[in-house]
Order: structure tokens, then C-alpha cells, then sequence
């Protein structure tokens, strides 16, 4: 490497260098709003699913229907604050009138805050971690409807974290078993028997459902048996 183009690369490394100082501020003020608001509501459910699942697909209406009932039990509903499944989880607790929150995030597509919101909960971030350990921690379970790979992406942090003790036992729910049947079908062939990278007892951390009334159940029959508290 010549002596100007490494002098151009130094310039350039010591430049991100000291943005990546003053984003430390960023990420910290997203950090205290997002615990400000959050302790002020309450135990919630938090449902996850994809954003490009619309109006009248049955896993919409299920979504809703989900929410709504948890939202009647007592629970506030956080969701990603988009349209699709995130659209179908604060509706249901609106029709319940219950709390309706949406952790919203900029993205190039698909991501919109839904008109379910309750305005003072609506909040916004530019950071994925800052935006899933406001889902986790306040969370006094977790619904995993159908979708794509960020809904991956949550289902399998909120697992690592039940898995790992770093979360207090949580409900983990699945619906969907017809959506989900092939994934846990590879967790339970490949990554457990055949791989022994996951022990038997980390699948009874999941729960696989069709309905609401089993969502609804569940989540009864574990409250009337633990606390409801922040997670970590």
C-alpha cells in the first residue's frame, strides 16, 4: 500500500472513529426515553409477525383476535408499530381498549407507524438493539406470528435470552403450526439430535398454538403461577 492511499485509509478510519464517539449520545437517549416510557405502562405482550401480511389474510385476523383477547385480560400490546402483523396486534388492543404501543423504526420500505397507536406510546428508533431490548425487557411474553426474516431475528433473541437465564422465564408462543412446523422440525432433527447443539429441554421453551383461546389459556395458566415483572 503506497503512502498516500494509507494516509487516505487512516483519515478515513479516524473520521468513523469520532462519529463513533458522538453516536454514543444517540444510542444512550434512545435508551432513557425508551425505559422512561415503558416502566410507566405495565405488563405487556409483545407480538411479532411480518409487515407485508394485510387485511382479511387469516393470520391478520388472528393477530387481532390474539390481541384483543390479551388486551381484555389486562395486557398492554407492544408491537413493532408498523402495518401487517404489527398493524393487527395494536388494532386488537384498541378494540379491547387497551394500551397499544409501537416501537417504530426507519426503514427504506414497508415501515409506517399504523393508525392503532395511542399517540403518547408511540415511540421511534434508529437502532435495531436499542429497539429489541425495549421488546424484551417489558415484556411479559412474547407472540410469534408468521413472518420473515426480522421476525426470525426476534423469535431467535428472545429464545437466546430464555435459554441462557439472562431473561427470566418468559412465555415464548408460536402460531401458527402449519408456518412454523418446518423450522422446529429442523430444530428438532438437525440442530438437537443430530448436532446436539441445543439441549431437549430448550424446545419446551416454545409453545406452538392454532387459536386464540390456547394463546389466551397459556398465558393465564402461566400468570396464575409467576410474577409479573420487568425481565432483566
Amino acid at each position: 500500500m503506497n503512502d498516500t492511499l494509507k494516509n487516505l485509509k487512516m483519515r478515513d478510519w479516524t473520521e468513523t472513529k469520532a462519529h463513533s464517539s458522538w453516536q454514543i449520545f444517540k444510542i444512550m437517549a434512545e435508551f432513557v426515553e425508551g425505559f422512561e416510557a415503558l416502566a410507566k405502562i405495565g405488563p405487556c405482550i409483545s407480538i411479532f409477525g411480518s409487515a407485508r401480511t394485510r387485511s382479511g389474510n387469516p393470520y391478520y385476523e388472528l393477530a387481532c383476535e390474539v390481541a384483543r383477547r390479551l388486551a381484555e385480560d389486562g395486557f398492554g400490546i407492544i408491537s413493532g408499530g408498523g402495518p401487517g402483523i404489527m398493524e393487527a396486534a395494536n388494532k386488537g388492543a384498541q378494540l379491547a381498549n387497551g394500551t397499544s404501543v409501537g416501537l417504530n423504526i426507519e426503514l427504506p420500505h414497508e415501515q409506517y407507524a399504523n393508525p392503532f397507536l395511542d399517540r403518547d406510546k408511540s415511540l421511534n428508533f434508529d437502532y435495531f438493539f436499542v429497539r429489541k431490548v425495549m421488546f424484551t425487557k417489558y415484556s411479559q411474553g412474547f407472540v410469534m406470528m408468521p413472518g420473515g426474516f426480522g421476525t426470525m431475528d426476534e423469535f431467535f433473541e428472545v429464545a437466546t435470552l430464555i435459554q441462557t437465564k439472562k431473561m427470566t422465564e418468559t412465555p415464548l408462543v408460536l402460531v401458527g403450526s402449519e408456518y412454523w412446523g418446518g423450522l422446529l422440525d429442523w430444530i428438532d432433527n438437525v440442530m438437537m439430535k443430530k448436532e446436539s447443539n441445543i439441549h431437549p429441554e430448550d424446545l419446551n421453551l416454545l409453545k406452538v398454538f392454532d387459536t386464540a383461546d390456547e394463546v389466551v389459556d397459556y398465558f393465564r395458566e402461566f400468570y396464575a403461577s409467576n410474577k409479573l415483572r420487568p425481565n432483566f
